[in-house]
């Protein structure tokens, strides 16, 4: 399991196998049930999960009682409340396994002992960060650019597997649609 870790890691620095001995552990493993809350709202964010195996998203409950799904995660990505995490402050979100799934997870305090003992890992989270911030920004020129059934086709053109994945719900979710909505912009793409 951790293999994965170790060959994600490889992709942005040079670390070798015996510092990666000593790297994992500075992580811990979690196996989640469907649809368990790993973070509630007003909880302090304490982890950062990387998905071995399955789906994390991230949500918030917004004015109108409705989940609004802003991340999701799957193999090899990580996923946090960034603000709350590096302030070890309390959450105004959820982070819920939408599969079955199987996480590799470090405190926030673990991580600064990692990156004081091991200064190669801050550029693989810098990479990781980069990354994240990247996808973020491209959401954002998305939800501004894009009617919302371009923003659909956009996501299908771009994220085929993902989409079949990830519920139909959750996609509408995500993209700010009601899964009525969602349905006939399907619709009207099969036809």
């Amino acid at each position: 399991m951790y293999n994965i870790l170790k060959n994600h890691i490889a992709k942005f620095a040079e670390v070798s196998d015996s510092d990666f001995e000593q790297i994992k552990k500075y992580f811990d493993i979690k196996e989640t049930c469907k649809k368990e809350n790993l973070l509630k709202e007003g909880q302090i964010c304490r982890h950062h999960y990387f998905v071995l195996e399955g789906l994390l998203r991230k949500f918030y409950i917004n004015e109108k009682g409705t989940e609004q799904t802003t991340e999701f995660a799957i193999e090899t990505w990580w996923l946090t409340d960034n603000f709350a995490y590096e302030n070890q402050l309390a959450t105004e979100f959820f982070i819920q396994a939408v599969e079955k799934s199987t996480l590799l997870y470090i405190t926030s305090e673990n991580q600064q002992k990692l990156l004081e003992k091991f200064p190669v890992m801050e550029r693989y989270f810098r990479f990781v960060y980069q990354r994240a911030y990247a996808a973020a920004q491209k959401r954002i020129k998305f939800l501004f650019s894009f009617s919302k059934e371009e923003f659909y086709f956009q996501a299908v053109r771009n994220h085929p597997e993902f989409i079949q994945r990830v519920p139909q719900y959750l996609i509408a979710s995500y993209l700010g649609f009601t899964p009525e909505y969602l349905s006939e912009i399907r619709k009207r793409l099969l036809s």
